[in-house]
């Protein structure tokens, strides 16, 4: 039965015992009793359905134990309490549904913002079109005010865009041409033509939506034991009240032992609790899939962090090309094109520099080999070209003059990564490669140690200098450099194997295998890739190392607050059964403290919903790196 039709027979019973109430001052003895009698049995009616509907699939329901009780109560002629506790069972469905909407009010805000339409160029004429109608490489218009209708680059124009509904992030960015946009958010001011290569349910935002209402489905340790607890329990109260009922031979008082047995709060505590914290995770930014995950969050006492892209900004820049003769663009040329066929974010970023330089790619690289971690190895215009780190030049047998190496060592210590350019098995030349730490990142860092945390570690396939100068500047406990993907997952379990709860915040690619080996996986959002998404169990959509410490902290309180609704519904029904066997607590008043109960653990979870980032304590001390 849905929403709408209890609140209707509901109001239709809430009328009938006024109008008893009436009778019962004017007198009419008789028309009030049949009057209670007509509002328990529209009242119940539903009530019985779902019982018999819970009992052709052998399950013992809480409303089969509210229909034994109305039958009972109708059989002694007590239809004060029969009307009573049908109206108040219902009324405190409708204010359930109605509560629980509220813990749902980002996901529905979410879909609400999703647009509807969209204004489309094609064939050199201007129409607007429903949203399922755009196709991909569709040329999209979109103005002022209005809502960004696919993923997509921008080809003309530029913006300020709010993106909140994407990454949570409240600060319009500016958007420009080649810059990336996506559907959901909202041009605050400006005007763009983007050519859409997601539509429909391939868009980011719509990837979001599913994720969280599949989040919001998934059931945690908690609310499995509870759902296995409570086809137990159910049945057990009945045997019980047969009991109550033989050794005091009280009917009333066995009725009221069943209503007020029912555990409807205790059944709903910890699935409203979750619902409420994924909805805050979105709303925020922070994608969590599901209930396990963010039990899970909160146990966590060890992080461990990959570098680039992680910790630092995941924007590098090549600050200085060093050779040893000839022509540094034509150096930078072979190097650009054989790193064509790598999907490292160093070989990326040399391929940009080259273009930023004007600096045409033509060749496509030969017998190309790309070592994971390392570097490529390749054949282009009959050269042999071997660009990667010294365990590649070591392991292609290439040596690398004293000279060289004292120089690459000079820029690690500056921070910089040192790629080494060999051609023909001679080292030609160096690229120093620069990436900035995340402004946000020692203070998350910091607001993950208040929140429990124990040790902070970074593995990273970066070289030893740069990433001991990073990790002295975050204060980390531990730093691993010079790692391979693999390495990096045998770092993963011993942590593990150590009885750690670790989870592993990387970019989501290349530190997939260690993401999904870690207890929690976190990947930096990247604009929301599929990879990201994929893989990990944590989504940062706006690419914030502030999201995971608001992630880690709002799980924590998350589970607080389920503790606190199972600790309460426990409570409430031990103290009413008590009350029912000492004869302090009747049908009707028993009903109505039952669903107090029901609706102030709803309300307690809603307080998730204004859960917001709290500021950490001031002059906190560093920890002291501990290279290994």
């Amino acid at each position: 039965m849905n929403a709408k039709r209890t609140s209707q027979i509901t109001a239709v019973t809430a009328i009938l015992l006024v109008i008893a109430i009436g009778f019962h001052f004017t007198g009419f003895t008789d028309a009030k009793q049949w009057t209670l009698i007509i509002a328990t049995v529209i009242a119940g009616t539903p009530i019985a359905w779902k019982a018999i509907q819970a009992l052709r699939m052998k399950a013992f329901s809480i409303e089969l134990l509210v229909t034994i009780a109305v039958i009972g109560a109708l059989f002694i002629g007590e239809y004060v309490e029969s009307a009573a506790v049908t109206f108040l069972f219902l009324f405190g469905a409708f204010l359930e549904v109605r509560t629980l909407e509220k813990t749902r009010s980002s996901l529905k805000s979410l879909i609400d913002m999703a647009p509807s339409d969209a204004t489309v160029i094609r064939e050199g004429e201007t129409m607007t079109i429903a949203i399922d109608d755009v196709i991909e490489g569709d040329r999209v218009i979109i103005r002022s005010g209005e809502k960004v209708a696919t993923d997509g680059v921008i080809v003309t124009g530029n913006a300020t865009v709010n993106e909140s509904a994407i990454t949570g992030e409240s600060v319009p960015a500016l958007k420009a041409i080649d810059d990336r946009v996506f559907s959901g958010s909202i041009v605050n001011n400006g005007f763009i033509e983007v050519i859409a290569d997601r539509v429909g349910d391939d868009t980011t935002f719509a990837r979001i939506i599913e994720l969280v209402e599949e989040a919001q489905e998934t059931k945690s340790q908690t609310q499995k034991f509870l759902d296995r607890f409570a086809t137990v329990y159910t049945p057990a109260i009945v045997l019980l009240s047969i009991l109550v009922y033989i050794f005091t031979r009280n009917i009333e008082m066995t009725l009221t032992f069943l209503v007020v047995a029912c555990p409807g709060a205790l059944v709903i505590s910890a699935p409203v609790s979750i619902v409420a914290g994924i909805g805050n995770g979105a709303r925020h930014g922070v994608l969590v899939k599901g209930g396990e995950i963010m039990e899970n969050l909160a146990k966590v006492d060890t992080v461990v962090f990959d570098k680039t892209g992680t910790l630092t900004k995941g924007r590098p820049e090549v600050t200085n090309i060093h050779i040893v003769s000839g022509d540094e663009d034509e150096l930078l040329r072979l190097v650009a094109e054989a790193e064509l066929i790598s999907e490292h974010h160093l070989g990326q970023t040399i391929v940009k520099e080259a273009q930023k330089r004007g600096i045409t790619l033509v060749n496509q690289p030969e017998d190309a080999e790309i070592i994971e971690g390392n570097g490529v190895h390749v054949n282009i215009e009959d050269k042999i070209l071997t660009v990667g780190n010294r365990k590649l030049m070591a392991a292609k047998g290439i040596v690398i003059e004293k000279s060289m190496e004292a120089y690459a060592v000079q820029r690690e210590k500056a921070g910089s990564t040192a790629i080494f350019a060999a051609v023909d098995g001679v080292v030609q030349g160096i690229i120093s490669i620069a990436d900035q730490i995340r402004p946000e990142a020692k203070e998350a860092i910091q607001e993950l140690r208040d929140n429990g945390v124990k040790q902070v570690i970074m593995l990273t396939g970066d070289n030893r200098h740069t990433a001991e100068l990073v990790g002295n500047q975050l204060g980390l406990d531990h730093i691993h450099a010079e790692l391979l993907p693999e390495d990096k997952v045998a770092w993963i379990k011993q942590l593990k194997a150590d009885g750690h709860v670790v989870a592993m915040a990387g970019d989501g690619i290349n530190d997939a295998p260690a993401i999904a080996t870690a207890d929690i996986g976190l990947a930096m959002g990247e604009g929301g890739s599929d990879i990201s998404m994929e893989t990990a169990d944590v989504v940062l959509m706006a690419d914030r190392l502030d999201q995971f410490s608001h992630a880690q902290r709002l799980a924590k309180a998350t589970i607080l607050n389920m503790k606190q609704n199972t600790y309460f519904a426990v409570g409430t029904v031990f103290i009413l059964l008590a009350g029912v066997l000492f004869g302090k607590v009747f049908l009707a008043s028993g009903m109505l403290i039952h669903e107090v109960s029901v609706l102030l653990v709803i309300l307690n979870a809603v307080r998730l919903m204004r859960y917001t980032k709290k500021e950490r304590k001031p002059n906190v001390p560093n920890r002291v790196l501990q290279p290994e």
